[in-house]
């Protein structure tokens, strides 16, 4: 059993070239890293399924339950070749996409995409190249697109498409994905599906459906329409991820960081996790250092109170995947420890859903507070009653017990929540002494420190939490209190 973190928000790493490994992954989760991404994007199902053979043995050799997200590649639109493979525009030319198969000139190339054809509208803009050039639509009719020009530059083969001003008539799951996420509900028990390019709550459905309920889906947020349909999209998911590299592409840079804000905290009043990813220690790819911009870059969503940070390259396929880990770690726990982060977390405080659970997780936290207890307990079998704690984001400890492996699992990126796999208890008096003998063991409580301990009666029953008690922790575990 590794130690308890010492901080609250949690690391997300992507594992890769440079890092999935067996002893490689025992490293990362040892340095900070809670939950591993596999990105489909890049893996085959062999490698996939070998990675995530090594994730869990590695949990198995710690003791310590560790979540998996497996990320589908969401659909790619890209246009074609080119006869001589690039050309160069200028400020200003008029430059044609059509569906002609043959080979791209100066003046046109081939864009394989008829959804395309049949959305976008005269004065949409038209990106290519991460928004490295960017065009506006002049004409459609259909089969060919003419565009103005706006910021010019080299253009090669395959380059992807971006259309900020679009909405496609298409879902967030292409062919592949379906055969990736069959794949791995039938030979994978993980924990998380992050479903890519989610543009409306209605993208989500299929993803769920074909879950089969093996696993939560985590919707990425980046596109702009996605920013439009948020409240339902975060309803409809279990969890969002603000993914501000293609964001950041199709929206005005300047804008994403208040978008970031906003995204954190609806997901927080809403108590779904949230996580913030892409280019967080970027320059850790090549170096063992990151920049004051990129520390200051994890500090921002630390102190949004966000339940996890995401590395990409850095970890997956960087030089420095344990240095880049080690840093996110050492930065999260100096924030936190800093004076002023409790008084950020608590202005962004949100009131208690109107449910029995969100009050007795409301109640648990104000007790805790009031009576300076050393932790807060709470057993949960479906995982709903630690995320209703973390929603409160108390100061103190918070103890998940769940009978549920993998509960356990998918509780692990969930702010502040330290989960663990035990037995359930038998009787009320029992669930009370092993609930104060594990926070002993787990260093959450010392002997002779008080806790509370949230669960539901009858016990074993899920979506019951109805109950609060005060404990003692004895050298045994706990006594009358």
């Amino acid at each position: 059993m590794i130690e308890r973190r010492k901080r609250r928000i949690k690391i997300l790493a992507t594992l890769g070239p440079a890092s999935s490994s067996p002893d490689m992954i025992e490293k990362l989760h040892l340095l900070g890293a809670d939950v591993f991404r596999i990105n489909m994007s890049h893996a085959s199902h062999e490698k996939a399924q070998e990675t995530y053979e090594a994730i869990r043995s590695v949990e198995k050799k710690t003791g310590s339950p560790i979540g998996i997200l497996v990320d589908l590649q969401g659909p790619k639109l890209r246009i074609g070749k080119f006869e001589d493979k690039k050309i160069k525009l200028k400020n200003g030319d008029v430059f044609s996409f059509d569906q002609d198969k043959s080979k791209g000139t100066q003046k046109r190339v081939y864009l394989p995409h008829p959804e395309i054809f049949a959305s976008v509208k005269e004065g949409d803009n038209f990106l290519i190249d991460d928004g490295k050039l960017r065009f506006r639509i002049i004409e459609n009719n259909g089969e060919v697109m003419r565009a103005e020009v706006l910021v010019g530059g080299k253009l090669s083969d395959k380059k992807g498409v971006s259309l900020p001003d679009t909405l496609l008539p298409m879902g967030a799951m292409t062919d592949k994905d379906r055969d990736d996420l069959e794949y791995v509900v039938e030979n994978m028990d993980v924990d998380w599906i992050a479903l890519s390019f989610v543009q409306r709550d209605e993208d989500i459905i299929e993803c769920r459906k074909l879950a089969k309920g093996k696993a939560a889906i985590m919707a990425k947020i980046e596109k702009p329409s996605a920013i439009d349909d948020l409240k339902d999209i975060i309803a409809a998911a279990d969890g969002i991820m603000i993914a501000r590299g293609d964001l950041g592409v199709e929206l005005p840079l300047e804008t994403v960081p208040a978008l970031q804000k906003k995204m954190i905290r609806n997901a927080r009043k809403a108590g779904k996790p949230v996580v913030v990813a892409t280019q967080m220690l970027e320059s850790m790819i090549t170096s063992p250092v990151p920049t004051r911009a990129e520390v200051s870059d994890v500090a921002t969503a630390v102190y949004e109170g966000a339940d996890a940070i995401m590395l990409s390259a850095e970890s997956a396929a960087g030089d420095f995947p344990c240095e880049a880990v080690e840093m996110m770690n050492r930065v999260a726990v100096e924030v936190e420890q800093g004076f002023i982060y409790e008084k950020i977390i608590h202005a962004q405080s949100t009131p208690p859903e109107p449910t029995a659970a969100d009050a007795i997780s409301a109640a648990a936290h104000s007790i805790a507070c009031t009576l300076e207890l050393a932790a807060i307990i709470c057993y949960t079998d479906s995982g709903s009653t630690g995320v209703r704690a973390s929603r409160e984001r108390p100061m103190r400890p918070i103890l998940g017990l769940t009978a549920n492996v993998k509960t356990a699992r998918k509780l692990t990126i969930i702010w502040g929540l330290h989960s663990v796999h035990t037995k359930p208890p038998e009787n009320l008096e029992n669930m009370v002494d092993k609930a104060c003998r594990i926070a002993l063991r787990e260093n959450i409580a010392a002997v002779g420190d008080r806790v509370i301990i949230t669960a539901g009666v009858p016990l074993g029953t899920s979506g019951t939490t109805n109950m609060l008690r005060v404990a003692f922790v004895g050298e045994k575990g706990s006594l009358p209190g």
